[in-house]
Parts: structure tokens; C-alpha cells; sequence
């Protein structure tokens, strides 16, 4: 009855009504669970990491490793996904959504160039950084908040919306990253 009545409401709202409907608690969420996620030495090493390995990196080569990783979703061989997903920050996400109990549907940290760094799933593509979940975040400094709009997740058949938080180094402030978590407003 609850997901009909969702339904019900969702058809005759606009979506940016729906979405703001939800933004105050998505925005707590945001400072409260994904800022503590964020703050783990696991994560912040990872980016960090990333950061000092990547940065020879021209928009050339992050171009050519997002096609190599749109080609990987649907192939068997998938050698740059399976690295991502097989790193140790990779399996403290996938933990961190499992133990959201549902409210988590995807979590993923990306590096000072919209590269991603680790995630609890197989995402579409690799270089987030032309997207509003990181130009919103990490381009806007340390505390920034984006939320995203609330979506039906056809694969699931849930509502959901992005969160994404600029991930900072914990001494400086400075901006390092971003984390986007997919959030099922179904378990709000």
C-alpha cells in the first residue's frame, strides 16, 4: 500500500517538486552518515593515493580509460573495472551498503578528476567529472552538498536520489575528492 500511494504521488507531482520534497532530509543524511563514511583514514588514503598516481593524467587518457570502462560494463573481460572493484576501498563500500540495511543503493568515491576510486557496485562509466555529482561537490570546496533529483530506478524498481559530498583532507580542508551514494527514498 505505502509504495502505491508513493507511485500514486509520484505521478501526479512534478519531479522537482518530489525532489524537494526530500531534500532536507537527503541534505542531513549528506552531513551526518556520509560525512562519518568519508572521514575514514581507508577512504582518505585511497584518494589520496589516486590523486598522487593520477596526475599526469591528460583529459586525453581520462577519456580513453572511460571508453576502456564503458566497453568493460558489458564484457567479460574487465580488467580495469575488476581493479577498482577488487581494491580494499572498494570493499569497505560494498560493506558500508550492506550494513545500511537498503537505504544505500550504490556508494562510490571519486579522485580530484571525477576518476573513480572505489564503489560498491559496477558503475556505467569510469570519469564522473563532467557530471553535476562532482562539478557540484568537489569544484564547489570542502562542505559541499549536492542533491540530486528522485528517480525511479527501473532495475529495482525503487525511488532513489543521489547524495554527493566533497571528500577534504582532514589537516588542510582542502578539497580532495567527492562521494556519490545512491540513497532508496523508499527506506527514508
Amino acid at each position: 500500500m505505502k509504495k502505491a500511494l508513493l507511485f500514486t504521488t509520484l505521478i501526479s507531482i512534478p519531479s522537482i517538486l518530489f525532489a524537494n520534497e526530500f531534500e532536507g532530509q537527503l541534505t542531513e543524511l549528506a552531513n551526518t552518515q556520509v560525512r562519518e563514511l568519508v572521514s575514514s583514514p581507508k577512504v582518505i588514503e585511497a584518494v589520496e593515493v589516486q590523486n598522487q598516481r593520477n596526475a599526469p593524467l591528460s583529459q586525453s587518457d581520462i577519456d580513453n580509460l572511460d571508453q576502456q570502462w564503458r566497453a568493460e560494463v558489458s564484457s567479460a573481460d574487465q580488467p580495469l573495472i575488476s581493479k577498482v572493484l577488487g581494491n580494499p576501498l572498494s570493499a569497505y563500500l560494498m560493506s558500508a551498503q550492506e550494513k545500511s540495511d537498503g537505504l544505500y543503493t550504490e556508494i562510490f568515491i571519486m579522485d580530484n578528476k571525477g576518476l573513480n576510486v572505489g564503489q560498491s557496485s559496477v558503475t556505467s562509466d569510469y570519469w564522473q567529472g563532467d557530471e553535476a555529482k562532482w562539478q557540484q561537490t568537489f569544484l564547489k570546496g570542502s562542505g559541499a552538498i549536492y542533491v540530486g533529483d528522485v528517480e525511479e530506478d527501473e532495475s529495482t524498481q525503487t525511488f532513489q536520489s543521489q547524495i554527493s559530498y566533497t571528500i577534504s583532507d582532514p589537516k588542510t580542508g582542502e578539497a580532495i575528492g567527492a562521494i556519490t551514494v545512491g540513497v532508496n527514498i523508499d527506506q527514508m
